[in-house]
């Protein structure tokens, strides 16, 4: 295995890996973020905190970290399938990170970072990036679901590539994207409130709405679990 792919690889799911929410809350507001709101280790639920500012910090460093790892393999000269495979090591450090047991967020912006940088780095425009958010707005602004929003948009970028003629390796790593993001969704751990809830109907949640029951109020105010 070329040296540098390996290091990088490790380097990437390293870097995805660095829990910013958590590390943010901690710091500003003295809080496990885990604890507190959806229980989600991402900038959102920072932002449901209070701490604007810091949210925003947690934005450029959750984005910043699927982006460099590609521009590091583009300087070092690896092709295109290896660079995907960089790119996805981040989002999954990301998701399921070494600091925190092996439990982290949802990955969206390390996506939106890695999904950005790939076509640019390969001197092609990025149509995935502009038919999420076309798609992610549309959600906001009709039915006001983010979740499904944002993974419609993710689902559609695999689509968009092929459509394009990209090349294979792009397509796939597009794919992997989505499916990273709906195996996530399904396999967080499950809640109190999940208890009365059918299994066909909690995945559906999962899918539609990223938590365990329909009702956003009641998640939001429930006591997230210890572990």
């Amino acid at each position: 295995m070329d040296i540098d792919f390996f290091l990088l690889l490790i380097a990437s799911y390293l870097l995805g890996s660095v829990p910013a929410a958590y590390l943010a809350a901690r710091w500003r507001r003295g809080i496990d973020i885990r604890r507190h709101g959806s229980g989600n280790v991402g900038a959102a639920n920072v932002l449901a905190t209070g701490a604007k500012l810091t949210s925003i910090a947690v934005i450029i460093f959750d984005t910043g970290k699927g982006m460099l790892p590609i521009y590091i393999a583009l300087l070092l000269g690896l092709p295109l399938y290896q660079q995907v495979v960089i790119g996805l090591a981040a989002i999954i450090g990301h998701n399921w990170t070494v600091f925190l047991g092996f439990s982290g967020g949802r990955g969206l912006l390390t996506t939106l970072g890695v999904a950005f940088s790939l076509p640019l780095a390969n001197s092609l425009v990025p149509w995935e990036i502009i038919g999420f958010f076309i798609l992610a707005g549309i959600s906001l602004l009709t039915i006001r679901n983010i979740p499904l929003g944002t993974g419609t948009g993710v689902a559609a970028m695999p689509l968009i590539s092929w459509g394009l003629g990209e090349p294979l390796a792009m397509i796939l790593g597009f794919l992997a994207m989505f499916l990273i993001l709906i195996i996530r969704r399904l396999t967080v751990p499950k809640t109190a409130l999940a208890a009365s809830v059918p299994a066909s109907q909690l995945l559906l949640n999962r899918l539609l709405f990223d938590r365990d029951i329909r009702d956003r109020k009641a998640w939001l105010r429930r006591q997230p679990p210890k572990d």
